[in-house]
């Protein structure tokens, strides 16, 4: 089943303070919605272990994620794939972030391919779930950039 994910965030940041946090393993750690480990397998490239629910069902991944085609601080793209007790996916995302008169946009856009026991949920609940899990990563992004501000004040 094939997903495809887009939107916009508006941060009240400069594009080197963003860039740093997306490209920092700890903060995605704590951002990426179920993660319980990210672990080093090469430059910009990690192995994930989530646990994750989708509609009423949860269960555990184990996949990878990496870093490339990196413009800093304005763009980059995304990979990862992985698998579980819920079935199989792969994808990938671009994201750009571009500073204006409100501050700083990102844009993000990204397909997917997901099959197995997820996909049985259905197109429309997975499109819903998916949305979640980016409002609560973008949540945690947040979060850190404060704290991170904070520290080094």
């Amino acid at each position: 089943m094939k997903l495809d994910i887009g939107g916009e965030e508006k941060f009240e940041v400069v594009a080197e303070a963003l860039w740093t946090a997306l490209n920092d393993p700890e903060v995605l750690k704590k951002c990426i919605p179920g993660c319980k480990d990210m672990l080093p397998i090469g430059e910009d490239h990690f192995k994930l272990i989530l646990n994750l629910k989708v509609a009423s069902v949860g269960g555990s991944f184990e996949g990878e994620i990496a870093l490339r085609d990196k413009q800093p601080p304005t763009q980059c793209k995304i990979t990862v794939s992985g698998a579980g007790s819920l079935g199989h996916g792969s994808g990938e995302a671009t994201f750009a972030l571009a500073q204006n008169a409100d501050g700083l946009l990102m844009t993000y856009n990204g397909e997917g391919e997901i099959g197995g026991l997820v996909a049985g949920v259905g197109q429309r609940i997975l499109k819903g779930v998916a949305k979640h899990l980016i409002k609560q990563f973008f949540t945690g992004l947040r979060r850190e950039i404060v704290a991170g501000q904070v520290l080094s004040s």
